[in-house]
C-alpha cells in the first residue's frame, strides 16, 4: 500500500508565526545561558580572589574575543528576561489574542535588539 505522506520534509519552506520563533529563542536562550554560566562563575571566582588575580580578570576581558562572549551572554540574558516576561504577562492572561501575542513578540524582539546593540556599543 502506497501512501501520500512526504518522505523528506523540507522544514524551511514553512513560515513561522514570529510568537513560535520567540517562544523558540526563549528555549535557546535558555541554553546559552545556561552554558555561559561556568565562564562566568570562573571570571568572578578570579576577580575575588586577589588583587593580582582581578587585575589577570581585568586582561581577560579586556581581550576582544571575550568581550564578544560577554556581549553574547548579555545579549541572552536580555532577550531570555524580555520573553520570560512575555510568558508571565500572557500567563496572567492579557496578550494571548493572535494580535496581542504578534505585537508583544515584536516587542520582545525589538526590546532585545536595542538594548544588545546598546550593550555592543558600550563594550567597544
Amino acid at each position: 500500500m502506497k501512501t501520500k505522506r512526504p518522505v523528506n520534509v523540507n522544514v524551511l519552506k514553512y513560515r513561522f508565526p514570529v510568537p513560535a520563533i520567540v517562544s523558540i529563542l526563549h528555549r535557546v536562550s535558555g541554553v546559552i545561558l545556561f552554558l555561559f554560566i561556568p565562564l562566568m562563575l570562573w571570571l568572578l571566582q578570579l576577580s575575588l580572589s586577589s588583587p593580582a588575580d582581578f587585575e589577570q580578570a581585568h586582561n581577560y576581558i579586556a581581550m576582544p574575543v571575550m568581550r564578544f562572549f560577554i556581549w553574547g551572554c548579555l545579549s541572552a540574558l536580555f532577550y531570555h528576561l524580555f520573553a520570560g516576561i512575555r510568558h508571565l504577562i500572557m500567563d496572567l492572561g492579557y496578550a494571548e489574542s493572535l494580535t496581542g501575542a504578534g505585537l508583544s513578540s515584536s516587542l520582545v524582539i525589538a526590546a532585545s535588539v536595542v538594548l544588545s546593540f546598546l550593550v555592543g556599543v558600550w563594550l567597544w
